[in-house]
C-alpha cells in the first residue's frame, strides 16, 4: 500500500472540504479499492496528541516511510523567517514540510495556496506566504526552484480554490499506482491531463464567444451572452478543465452565469483585488480587452472580433430560454 500523509498549513480548509466530496474516487474508495494507506490527515486521522507526533517525527525521520506527501495551504515564513505565525505540533509547520519532503517519495501541492501562494500571498503578504515550489509564477517557493522528490520528482501542483474533488483523488490513485513517472506535468508542473485545456472548453456560451456577442449584466448569464468581454471571465485564458468534469457532476462557473476568475492560475487573484478590477474586463481605450486569450494577440483578435460580430446571426442576440 501507498502511504500518504496530509498536512495543512495556512488555508481555509477548503481542499479538504473539496478532497472529501470527491466521486470518482471517493475518499472511501482511495482507501478501500486502491490501496492508498491514509496515515493522517487533519480532518480524519485518528491520532491524536502524543500519538500523533510521534507519527510525524518518525515520517520526518525516516523511521516510517512514506510514498506520497500531500500538502495544502501556504508555507508561512514568518516573522522574519522563523515560520512562527503557524505552529504545529510544538514546531513552526514550516520545518514539518522541510523533513516530510525530503522524505517522501512524491510530493503533491494541494489548491493555490499551496501551489504558489494563493490569496493569502497577494500583497503586501504581511506573514510571507509562499507556495511548496512556486511564489505566483515564479520557480522556487520554499522547497526551492531545484527540489525533486526520493522518487526524482519535482512537486506535483493541483492548483484551485478549491481543486476539483476528482483531481486530487485520481492523481492520488496514479501516484499509489506507481503511475507517478507517467504523469505528464505542463510548464508550471500540473498534471496536463487535467490542465492542459482552457477552461473555455465545453462551457455552454462558447457560441457566443464565437460571435462576440457580450453579456452586460448579472442575470443575463445563464441566458444569453459571453461573459468575456464585459464581466471579466477567465475562460479563455485559464487551464483547467471545469467544463468538462462539472462541479457536482453538474454545473460549473460560466454555466451558473459566474465569470470564470482563473483560479487555476499562479496569477489568481489578479490584479491584486484592485478596485474595478473584479468581474469587470479591463481594456484600452475602453474597447479593446488587455489580454486576450492564450494564442492569440491583439491585432489578430480584434480583426477577427469585427467580422464575428457582423457575421452574427439573429439568435446569438436574443435570450435563447424561453418560458
Amino acid at each position: 500500500m501507498a502511504t500518504v500523509l496530509w498536512l495543512q498549513g495556512g488555508a481555509c480548509s477548503g481542499n479538504t472540504m473539496s478532497f472529501l466530496n470527491a466521486e470518482e474516487p471517493t475518499a472511501v474508495d482511495l482507501v478501500t479499492d486502491f490501496g492508498v494507506d491514509l496515515l493522517w490527515h487533519p480532518s480524519i486521522g485518528m491520532e491524536m496528541g502524543e500519538n500523533a507526533q510521534r507519527l510525524f517525527h518518525d515520517l520526518a525521520s525516516g523511521k516510517r516511510q512514506l510514498d506520497i506527501f500531500v500538502f495544502e495551504g501556504t508555507v508561512i515564513l514568518g516573522p522574519n523567517g522563523t515560520g512562527r505565525f503557524n505552529m504545529f505540533a510544538d514546531r513552526p509547520m514550516k520545518d514539518w514540510v522541510a523533513e516530510l519532503a525530503a522524505q517522501a517519495g512524491a510530493v503533491v501541492a494541494i489548491g493555490d495556496c499551496a501551489c504558489w501562494g494563493g490569496i493569502p500571498a497577494t500583497e503586501p503578504n504581511p506573514v510571507d506566504n509562499v507556495g511548496l515550489q512556486y511564489l505566483k509564477r515564479k520557480q522556487g517557493g520554499f522547497l526551492g526552484a531545484s527540489f525533486v522528490s526520493k522518487w526524482g520528482l519535482p512537486v506535483i501542483n493541483i492548483p484551485g480554490c478549491p481543486a476539483h474533488p476528482d483531481w486530487i483523488t485520481q492523481i492520488l490513485v496514479a501516484i499509489a499506482a506507481g503511475r507517478a513517472g507517467d504523469i505528464a506535468l505542463d510548464e508550471l508542473q500540473r498534471p496536463q491531463t487535467f490542465f492542459k485545456t482552457f477552461t473555455q472548453t465545453g462551457c455552454t456560451r462558447v457560441q457566443y464567444f464565437e460571435y462576440k456577442q457580450s453579456t452586460v449584466e448579472f442575470g443575463q448569464g445563464t441566458r444569453q451572452g459571453c461573459l468575456f468581454y464585459e464581466m471579466g471571465c477567465r475562460g479563455p485564458m485559464t487551464r483547467s478543465p471545469c467544463n468538462r468534469i462539472l462541479w457536482n457532476r453538474q454545473s460549473s462557473k460560466t454555466r451558473a452565469g459566474m465569470p470564470c476568475t482563473g483560479c487555476t492560475e499562479p496569477e489568481f487573484p489578479f490584479h491584486e483585488l484592485k478596485p474595478g478590477t473584479v468581474f469587470k474586463t479591463q481594456k484600452i481605450s475602453g474597447t479593446i480587452p488587455k489580454e486576450v486569450p492564450t494564442g492569440s494577440d491583439h491585432v489578430s483578435y480584434m480583426a477577427h472580433a469585427a467580422a464575428a460580430r457582423v457575421a452574427a446571426p439573429k439568435w446569438s442576440k436574443e435570450d435563447m430560454f424561453v418560458v
